[in-house]
């Protein structure tokens, strides 16, 4: 199969779909690997290292499309890129459908099949391909905060940690998933005051086996977040449901109850974000203020940190990314796991909770597929 890499357009993303490293891998298994032009100089690596890894250089992301079947990105297609889809293309990559129905309605309108790492399934119920940036950007939102909490940067002026003597700051994190149990380790490794919300119980426990004496658990009630926001400096949302928006726990009037100048990070904005006053923001302009409480919701976060997180994210997606290169949508219709990640094939919604958010028909992936050549 031809493998197309285009070069990511997003905003100061500078991560990459398939580094050298894993381009080589498909040319040994006798595929053929076009990467567009400057598409790895993100994480320093030049056209010279796709060339010895087997992969042709192209000029342009048409150059690619027009050439490959299987296209491995990293975010979801911008405007341009939808334009350069057509129904022999199997999409791979982030898409987070579920707030974005202008996405939706062109991935639909192209006829092709949009395979999407947020929703692809483990065995034991996990999200393999989403796991390594929550762990990136769970720990991002920590150093994040640090700087955001520094008087030159426009905070408060506080240390995250304090120093003895003076308290530090106190950190709230909602969600115990991947991305919010790492901000929880990094916010209590740095001595910060630590209150981890979350409805499974379970989480909460092995959490706190990890981390004796270090951090707070609450169980998620309105009651708790609404105790908690008002002594925070620091606010991480990292709740996620599979594939649907995020459900909204903080309400805009609860700002008010907050301190002034204390930070928010959304890490699900991806999905829609967990604050009624989210909205996606990028590197280049991260925040805004919003009654005082400053929002940070960058919807790429781990792009700031491309050679970590382009490699933490090749090494998760690489054995899929061959199956669908080795046996095209028959290695859906074979792996339930990977069939999970179907969110669109052939102008149909084929995910459930993508379809409920957007409010269109779902169809289940194999009837679809059973209906695709």
């Amino acid at each position: 199969m031809k493998v197309g890499v285009p070069r990511e357009i997003k905003t100061h993303e500078y991560r990459v779909g398939l580094g050298p490293e894993s381009a080589r891998e498909f040319a040994a298994r006798g595929h053929e690997v076009v990467v567009e032009s400057g598409a790895g100089l993100g994480i320093g690596a030049g056209d010279d290292a796709y060339r010895q890894a087997g992969a042709t250089i192209l000029p342009d992301a048409r150059a690619v499309f027009d050439a490959a079947e299987l296209i491995v990105k990293v975010k979801e297609p911008q405007p341009a890129e939808l334009a350069l889809l057509r129904p022999r293309h199997l999409l791979f990559t982030y898409l987070h459908l579920a707030p974005d129905p202008a996405q939706a309605r062109a991935l639909l309108d192209s006829g092709c099949a949009a395979i999407a790492y947020e929703t692809v399934a483990g065995r034991d119920g996990s999200l393999p391909l989403l796991a390594p940036m929550s762990e990136v950007a769970g720990r991002l939102s920590i150093t994040i905060a640090g700087q955001l909490l520094m008087r030159n940067a426009g905070g408060p002026g506080l240390l995250l940690g304090g120093v003895p003597g003076v308290p530090p700051a106190r950190v709230l994190v909602l969600g115990a998933g991947v991305a919010g149990a790492q901000a929880a380790r990094m916010a209590a490794g740095a001595g910060a005051e630590v209150t981890l919300i979350n409805r499974s119980l379970d989480k909460l426990r092995a959490l706190d086996a990890q981390l004796p004496g270090r951090l707070r658990t609450r169980g998620s009630t309105r009651a708790a977040i609404e105790e908690e926001l008002a002594a925070a400096d620091v606010v991480v949302g990292a709740v996620l449901v599979a594939g649907a928006a995020t459900p909204r726990l903080v309400e805009r009037a609860l700002l008010a109850t907050m301190k002034r100048g204390a930070v928010i990070v959304d890490i699900s904005i991806d999905q829609g974000g967990c604050f009624e006053t989210s909205r996606p923001t990028t590197h280049a302009q991260p925040t805004y203020e919003v009654d005082g409480v400053v929002h940070y919701c960058v919807a790429n976060m781990p792009g700031a940190v491309p050679r970590t997180s382009s490699r933490a994210l090749n090494l998760a997606t690489l054995p899929y990314a061959l199956a669908l290169a080795d046996r095209g949508l028959d290695s859906l219709r074979a792996d339930a796991g990977l069939r999970a990640g179907l969110n669109v094939l052939g102008g149909r919604v084929t995910h459930p909770a993508v379809a409920q958010a957007l409010g269109l028909d779902f169809v289940e992936p194999l009837a679809a597929l059973g209906a695709h050549p």
